[in-house]
């Protein structure tokens, strides 16, 4: 009979909030599957806050195999880090070499973090907690995760659910943004394409001195960019294309399954099913909004400079969610004139965000701690 009643345990033990979490986590599956919603991470996260609020899991007690890779590659920082490596793999610097002033693209697109944060203590949360929101403005899914295990992992669950969910939607959020701070006439402002050939020894010394120069000014942010700057030059090294394989599919494919199923398992419904993850939402799509006001806003500033010599679209680009924001501002631009192609500015203002939420993940951790 004990043996009996111990089958009823998981039942007996099921609560209210744990069968709204494992619906939550079936809700960010479907997304995934059926909108293509960021499906690489946002189903391992549903999967992971589905099995970690079934009742009475081994999985999340100690010893389980959620609890490890909570333990072994959040806590330790060790996924987000092995993810930026295939993130460098990936990415090519040629865009932003040949248009260096796009730099600056990539810096105002950072504005939604500090916006965020000081909206975040308005509200109550404190200056660790603030800032982890406001990295959500990053638009930068390794780079949330990264600094809220750092500042503030109680929050890590809403934050990368937050900050993925909405990067699956920067075509959304972006163009009514992009069309209402722009006139027609600036959107179909045509630039030159001629693509500039950066040679391969520019192409290694990049990622070598971007890393130098960053972690020197802003050591903090050594870790992220130094990671980031490693797979970049793998890539462009040319002589490791093993490396550079395995650091774009593999290692980058399970260190992200595991990655996500280790954030679906911080959303518990103890921790999770609180106002705060409401306001952490809410918060997200502000700083995402102001990232992209700040990017079109500023690109206006250097296209009055130019005396016309800009379009005001590609500063949308200048966030880190690559290549989708480039693909926006393209489709933008091609709505008003067909003939138009800003694609390559937009993607050098695109690699440019990647950098900058990298910077600014630095300058949070420095400014806020770390320990």
């Amino acid at each position: 009979m004990g043996d009996f009643t111990a089958l009823w345990q998981g039942l007996l033990h099921l609560t209210p909030g744990a069968v709204l979490m494992m619906a939550v986590g079936g809700l960010l599956i479907y997304l995934g599957v059926a909108r293509e919603y960021e499906p690489v991470l946002l189903i391992p996260i549903g999967a992971g806050a589905l099995l970690t609020n079934l009742p009475l899991s081994p999985l999340v007690e100690e010893g389980g195999l959620l609890q490890i890779l909570y333990e072994a590659g959040v806590r330790t920082e060790l996924f987000p880090l092995l993810i930026f490596i295939g993130i460098g793999a990936m990415t090519d610097f040629g865009p932003l070499l040949e248009r260096p002033r796009l730099l600056l693209l990539g810096a105002a697109g950072q504005f939604g973090i500090f916006g965020t944060l000081l909206l975040a203590l308005l509200l109550g949360f404190d200056i660790r907690e603030a800032a982890s929101i406001g990295i959500i403005g990053a638009i930068d899914g390794p780079t949330s995760i990264y600094v809220s295990s750092l500042l503030a992992p109680h929050l890590l669950g809403a934050i990368a659910v937050t900050a993925y969910s909405y990067m699956a939607l920067v075509p959304i959020i972006q163009p009514p943004i992009m069309r209402a701070l722009t006139t027609r006439s600036q959107r179909r402002i045509r630039l030159p394409y001629s693509e500039r050939p950066i040679s391969r020894r520019t192409r290694v010394l990049f990622p070598i001195l971007v890393t130098t120069i960053v972690g020197i000014l802003v050591p903090m942010a050594t870790p992220l960019i130094g990671m980031l700057m490693l797979g970049n030059l793998l890539r462009e090294s040319q002589v490791v294309e093993r490396l550079t394989k395995a650091s774009q599919n593999e290692i980058a494919n399970v260190v992200t399954l595991f990655l996500g199923l280790a954030v679906g398992s911080t959303m518990q419904a103890a921790s999770f099913l609180r106002t705060e993850t409401l306001l952490i939402l809410l918060l997200g799509i502000l700083a995402f909004g102001l990232d992209t006001a700040a990017g079109v806003l500023f690109a206006r500033f250097l296209n009055w400079l130019s005396r016309g010599g800009l379009n005001p679209l590609i500063g949308a680009a200048g966030i880190s969610a690559f290549p989708m924001a480039a693909r926006v501002a393209q489709k933008v631009a091609s709505e008003e004139d067909f003939e138009n192609f800003l694609l390559m500015h937009a993607m050098g203002a695109n690699t440019a965000g990647q950098i900058g939420s990298v910077v600014a993940g630095g300058v949070v951790l420095a400014l806020f701690g770390a320990g």
